[in-house]
């Protein structure tokens, strides 16, 4: 077994973890907190899956850096691999019992991400992809839709946690792909949405104001099932999660067109 191959069966294994614990608390009375914002909510569910899943990859791979949501840092200057962790991507879901959320494990081999886990605990479903390799849903290949026009795909997106303040608020974008595409879904989990686009559920997605942790396992996943990541010209996807427009493929230049007149109407001061 390679190393990428043992850290692969690391980060299911946690995966699998946290997502019991999530599984047990949802729908549970819980401790709500906030973090930047009134409605950047945290729980002890957050915590408690990030303790664990720090505390076994600390005690069974200590050379490695991590990057964890709620604070997990451990920094590792010179270190092979970087694991980036979101414990719980969806709190505001799994605060009010929707059932949309999932543990996101991505793991960094220099600049580039080689590992990839998201696990929905509530479905019991478990995507991955080592780089190279494919992507996988349960074990099963998966691979991005055939879709080509735009104006019958179906698109996700997200809005930051600014965007009671911010000028910034991807109004002006939702109002483009309104126009644009078959439907709009916003289902409050950056990570599961990249999941979507992998296995053909949906066909694109886009959101600014990301974390490296919302971004780092399923942008590998989407790009491993055949798909396509960018920033919102086209170039590469930053890896701080700035910016995502990710897609099948096929509709991304369309997707991509979609936000430049957006931007364009943004600068012309059309009314929203």
């Amino acid at each position: 077994m390679d190393e990428t191959q043992r850290i692969l069966e690391l980060a299911t294994r946690l995966a699998r973890e946290a997502g019991a614990i999530q599984r047990e608390r949802w729908g549970s009375e819980l401790e709500i907190g906030t973090k930047s914002a009134e409605v950047d909510l945290v729980t002890e569910v957050d915590r408690a899956c990030e303790d664990l899943m720090v505390a076994a990859i600390q005690s069974e791979r200590p050379d490695d850096a991590i990057l964890a949501e709620e604070g997990g840092l451990r920094d590792r200057p010179g270190a092979t691999f970087r694991w980036v962790i979101d414990p719980l991507d969806g709190t505001t879901n799994f605060a009010h019992a929707y059932p949309c959320f999932c543990v996101s494990i991505g793991v960094e081999r220099g600049d580039e991400v080689v590992v990839g886990v998201v696990y929905n605990p509530i479905l019991d479903e478990l995507f991955h992809a080592v780089r190279g390799e494919g992507a996988f849903l349960n074990g099963e290949p998966i691979h991005a839709s055939p879709e080509t026009e735009l104006d019958h795909s179906l698109i996700a997106t997200g809005f930051a946690y600014d965007r009671r303040k911010s000028k910034r608020d991807n109004l002006s974008e939702l109002a483009s792909f309104l126009e644009n595409a078959r439907a709009i879904r916003r289902d409050g989990s950056a990570a599961l949405d990249l999941c979507a686009v992998a296995c053909g559920r949906l066909d694109g997605y886009w959101e600014f104001k990301l974390a490296p942790w919302d971004v780092s396992a399923g942008g590998l996943i989407v790009e491993e099932a055949g798909g396509r990541i960018s920033d919102r010209t086209g170039g590469p996807a930053p890896p701080t999660g700035k910016e995502m427009v990710a897609s099948n493929g096929g509709i991304h230049d369309a997707m991509l067109a979609t936000l430049a007149a957006a931007g364009r109407d943004d600068a012309m001061g059309a009314p929203r």
